[in-house]
């Protein structure tokens, strides 16, 4: 008996040690990055039709079968709705990821994969004057606290149908900026999307990017007239109502930027 209780009263005194060797700060860092997703939004910016082929090819044969077997599932990769006064193509990619090291380590993970490199060599090996984009942008985002996973949206409809919402949504200042974020969570503004159905992929706040402070969210619809019906339904709500009638969260946006896509035939969603 007495070498039993010797025995636990050592654990316990080599537990408080050896937790003390962390510093407290580490220890909430790093609970706080499993309890949220990060995401990277890319988009290319194409100017020719080979240009689009040529990306889509390396996306579809390449890049995602890549990242699947890292371990990263989920995918996205979207195109604009058709828009007459569009003059570039662009080609939209949503990747998440379980940690910030993650996204830190991926490029040199597929560097060491030789499956890859062969498939996207016509990409990856292009020269100058066969650019396969003009540009690349990336925006990075943390998932918000009451959202803190991306969620495939469940729709029966034509891909080419879809219509997948994809809103940016700019403040004034970093502290309006946050009140927005608020707005979202503890607001109720996210549970009155989910009683409406709205099919939210991700909520996230924008950690780098061109247009900050700002928050972007993508919530998705089987066709243009059930995104209209929607919208409708959430602007008639007296949540909605309520909510905007309230004096903290108002004049917490200042530009709001909205996107219509629809799915690749290779996107996960």
């Amino acid at each position: 008996m007495k070498l039993t209780k010797l025995f636990f009263a050592l654990l316990i005194i080599f537990s408080i040690t050896s937790f003390k060797w962390a510093p407290k700060d580490s220890i909430a860092a790093s609970l706080t990055l499993k309890s949220r997703e990060f995401y990277q939004i890319k988009t290319y910016i194409l100017k020719t039709e080979q240009q689009e082929q040529t990306t889509d090819a390396y996306l579809k044969e390449a890049y995602l079968p890549g990242l699947k077997k890292l371990g990263i599932k989920n995918i996205g990769v979207f195109k604009p709705k058709p828009n007459a006064t569009d003059t570039l193509k662009k080609i939209i990619v949503i990747i998440p990821f379980s940690s910030l090291d993650q996204f830190l380590k991926l490029d040199e993970k597929l560097a060491k994969d030789k499956t890859y490199l062969t498939a996207g060599a016509d990409y990856l090996k292009a020269t100058y004057k066969q650019a396969p984009y003009m540009r690349m942008e990336s925006v990075l985002l943390k998932a918000f606290s009451d959202h803190p996973f991306l969620t495939k949206p469940a729709l029966n409809s034509t891909r080419s149908s879809r219509v997948y919402e994809l809103r940016s949504y700019e403040s004034a200042t970093e502290a309006i900026y946050l009140n927005k974020v608020d707005m979202f969570n503890a607001g109720g503004e996210i549970k009155l999307f989910e009683r409406l159905g709205f099919n939210a992929v991700f909520y996230g706040e924008v950690i780098s990017g061109a247009k900050m402070p700002n928050l972007m969210y993508m919530t998705t619809f089987a066709d243009q007239q059930s995104r209209d019906a929607h919208w409708k339904s959430f602007v008639d709500s007296p949540e909605w109502k309520g909510l905007i009638a309230m004096e903290k969260y108002k004049n917490n946006i200042s530009h709001i930027d909205i996107t219509f896509l629809y799915p690749t035939d290779y996107s996960d969603y």
